[in-house]
C-alpha cells in the first residue's frame, strides 16, 4: 500500500471511518486515507464542461447525469460560479457621435410564480452587443437603474427606442428617448435577444422545472450568459 501523498509504503491501520472502512495513516507525512476512496476531486476538464454547460439549456440534475458528479457538489460549485461572475458589461471603444440603443424588459420568477423578477436589458444596435442589465421589479427605479448601467459613451449621447411602458419616460432623457410599436422594427433586435435568452437559459423557459430558487444564482446564470454572448458577437465580427 502506498501513501497518496507522499508515496510511502510505511502504512498503517488507524480504525474505521464512520462508513465502516478501514482507514489508514502514513507514519511519514500523517495523512489519513481509505482504500477506493468513493470521493474523488473533481478534473480541470470536468470543471470546464460544467462551465460550458452552464451556457446551454441543460438543467443541473442533467448536468450531473453527463458529468457524473454528485448533484450536492454540484450545487455548491455553482453557487461559487455565479457569485464570481461580473455586473457589469464590458464594451469595445465606440467613436464619437449619437449611438443607437434599444431596450426592452423580460419577466421571469424564482422560486415562484409570484416573485417576479423582470430582466431589464439594453442593445447597441450596430454592434449587437448588450449594453445594459438589470433584474428587479417593473416600477421606474427599475427603469432608471437600466440606464445607469449602461457605460458612460451612452448616456450623454444615445437614442433610445422602447416600448411604450411608461416607467421608460421618467427614467430616460426626453429629447434621446422614442417609445414605439413593435410594427416599427425599432426594437427588433431587443426582442429577438430576449426569445434567445428564453432559449439558452433553462431558468427562464415559460414551462419549466430548471426554475431558479436562489435569486444570486438566477442573475448569476443571466450574467453569465450576457458576457459569453457579447464575447459570441465581438469574435463574429468580421475584423476591418
Amino acid at each position: 500500500m502506498t501513501c497518496p501523498t507522499c508515496g510511502s509504503h510505511d502504512i498503517m491501520k488507524n480504525g474505521t471511518t464512520r462508513r465502516g472502512k478501514q482507514n489508514y495513516k502514513c507514519r511519514d507525512c500523517g495523512r489519513q486515507f481509505v482504500k477506493n476512496p468513493q470521493w474523488k476531486p473533481i478534473d480541470p476538464d470536468s470543471r470546464a464542461m460544467i462551465d460550458r454547460l452552464l451556457l446551454e439549456r441543460v438543467p443541473l440534475a442533467g448536468i450531473a447525469r453527463v458529468v457524473q458528479v454528485c448533484e450536492s457538489w454540484l450545487q455548491s460549485y455553482v453557487n461559487r460560479y455565479y457569485q464570481g461572475v461580473p455586473r457589469q458589461v464590458q464594451v469595445e471603444p465606440k467613436d464619437k457621435g449619437r449611438l443607437v440603443v434599444q431596450m426592452d424588459e423580460l419577466w421571469s420568477f424564482v422560486d415562484d410564480k409570484g416573485n417576479k423578477q423582470w430582466i431589464w436589458l439594453a442593445m447597441d444596435v450596430v454592434t449587437r452587443e448588450i449594453v445594459g442589465c438589470y433584474i428587479g421589479d417593473r416600477s421606474g427605479t427599475s427603469a432608471v437603474a437600466l440606464w445607469q448601467s449602461l457605460p458612460g459613451v451612452y448616456r450623454p449621447c444615445a437614442m433610445v427606442y422602447t416600448d411604450y411602458w411608461e416607467a421608460y419616460t421618467a427614467a430616460l432623457p426626453s429629447k434621446r428617448h422614442r417609445a414605439v410599436g413593435k410594427e416599427s422594427g425599432l426594437t427588433s433586435y431587443i426582442e429577438r435577444f430576449n426569445n434567445t435568452l428564453r432559449q439558452r437559459v433553462s431558468r427562464l423557459v415559460r414551462k419549466t422545472l430548471s426554475f431558479s430558487k436562489k435569486l444570486e444564482n438566477h442573475i448569476g446564470a443571466i450574467w453569465n450568459f450576457i458576457h459569453h454572448y457579447n464575447e459570441l458577437i465581438r469574435s463574429e465580427r468580421p475584423s476591418c
